[in-house]
């Protein structure tokens, strides 16, 4: 059994690791037919409406809170290639430039000068060098693979699902593929809008299957 807590010292006053991200009804975090002009596939911008220009002000108040309270982002290769067009120098949270961690075993040669950026190879040390940045603020995993690395690791305490009410019926499964590992999770605070139902689950442990 692996603990939610694996990247702790004991006592030790660091930062939650939260692994934070959009998902349809159906289980998907993209449509189908993902390229780079549309790095979310055919509709699967539908998933991050919720998070520009709603009606709903608590929608824009959960956002705004999290890119306030957030002392660095992780996400994986891919996601990172994906968004950069749109990202630049400052990441994804644009002026706030919250520093992001890239996971890739293959450093870019054309990171933008003065970015955000930082890239290491594998989840622990993508974990232990948020951990650097953020101090006892918290870390967002932003990337489907790379959390569902990170929560075989023991390395996530939280699971952030913002569950949009919409069927993609194809695309990129969320929790297709954890390894025969049972994760339990906690009883979730939830806060619901018309767009969009907000979930936070803590996590409890993870048991690999034999």
């Amino acid at each position: 059994m692996v603990g939610p807590q694996a990247h702790r010292s004991e006592g030790a006053d660091i930062a939650t690791v939260r692994f934070d991200i959009s998902m349809s009804l159906d289980g998907f975090v993209t449509a189908r037919a993902v390229t780079a002009e549309q790095p979310m596939g055919r509709e699967g911008a539908r998933l991050h409406t919720w998070a520009r220009d709603t009606p709903s002000p608590r929608n824009a108040e959960l956002l705004e809170a999290s890119v306030a309270e957030a002392g660095a982002f992780i996400c994986g290769r891919r996601t990172y290639d994906l968004s950069l067009p749109w990202w630049g120098a400052d990441g994804p949270t644009g002026p706030a430039r919250v520093p992001l961690v890239v996971v890739t075993h293959d450093e870019p040669d054309d990171a933008p000068d003065d970015g955000v950026y930082t890239f290491v190879d594998g989840v622990a040390d993508a974990v232990a060098r948020a951990q650097q940045v953020a101090g006892a603020r918290p870390i967002a995993v932003m990337s489907a693979d790379i959390g569902r690395q990170c929560l075989l690791a023991g390395l996530v305490d939280e699971v952030s699902v913002h569950l949009v009410p919409v069927l993609l019926g194809d695309g990129t499964r969320l929790f297709e593929a954890v390894g025969g590992t049972a994760i339990e999770l906690g009883v979730p605070g939830v806060v619901e809008t018309a767009e969009v139902t907000h979930l936070r689950y803590p996590v409890r442990s993870s048991t690999a299957s034999a």
